[in-house]
């Protein structure tokens, strides 16, 4: 039997990524995202407008999608109650607080890029180094959100596998690569579960 329920939020499982941007002052962020998705060489990101990374993208048009293994679930779960943004944004004032330096806060090291401004992470197995292709403002964001989305279009440039992975020249092995998964607010690999973020609400 099914029964019609109102979630307040719908991450049924995705990915987290960790996406580095660069200011048009130089001022580099660390934004962990939920949602994003592949086909063919573009990534597709999913942004709330306020945050410090999405205004990074549209000045300097230039990120770092790293993607964290399992293991650094907790370093992720570091970003998670911080932004970039001073003054904090009002919809976020009571849970977040403004930091200056993600990359230090969460424990990641920052590592020159080859092809765009921003560092990559060098603790992330997976980095794709990527140019602002479009911002698709989602036409409604749903009551349960209190702020405006999009979804962010990247094209990939470069990609950086830690050797351990890759099979033949250029394959990764799904059997020793395993995702962070977001899984209606908790984390979890292709396992058991490993924690969950501050925002769970079960």
């Amino acid at each position: 039997m099914h029964k019609t329920i109102e979630p307040s939020i719908l991450y049924f499982g995705t990915p987290v990524v960790l996406v580095s941007t660069i200011s048009a002052a130089g001022a580099t962020n660390l934004t962990p995202l939920s949602s994003a998705w592949a086909l063919g060489w573009t990534l597709v990101l999913g942004f709330e407008e306020t945050t410090k990374g999405i205004a990074n993208l549209k000045q300097t048009h230039q990120c770092v999608v790293n993607v964290p293994s399992p293991d650094l679930w907790q370093h992720v779960e570091r970003l998670a109650p911080l932004t970039g943004n001073d003054p904090v944004p009002p919809h976020k004032a009571s849970k977040f607080r403004y930091c200056s330096d993600k990359f230090a806060a969460a424990g990641l090291t920052p590592v020159p890029a080859e092809c765009v401004k921003p560092p990559r992470v060098l603790e992330c197995p997976i980095q794709f180094e990527a140019q602002l292709e479009n911002v698709h403002p989602l036409a409604d964001p749903g009551k349960h959100y209190p702020v405006a989305l999009a979804a962010v279009e990247v094209r990939v440039l470069r990609v950086h596998v830690d050797e351990k992975l890759i099979k033949g020249d250029h394959h990764i092995d799904p059997a020793r690569w395993s995702p962070l998964i977001y899984n209606f607010r908790h984390y979890f690999g292709l396992g058991a579960e490993l924690g969950k973020t501050f925002r769970a609400e079960v």
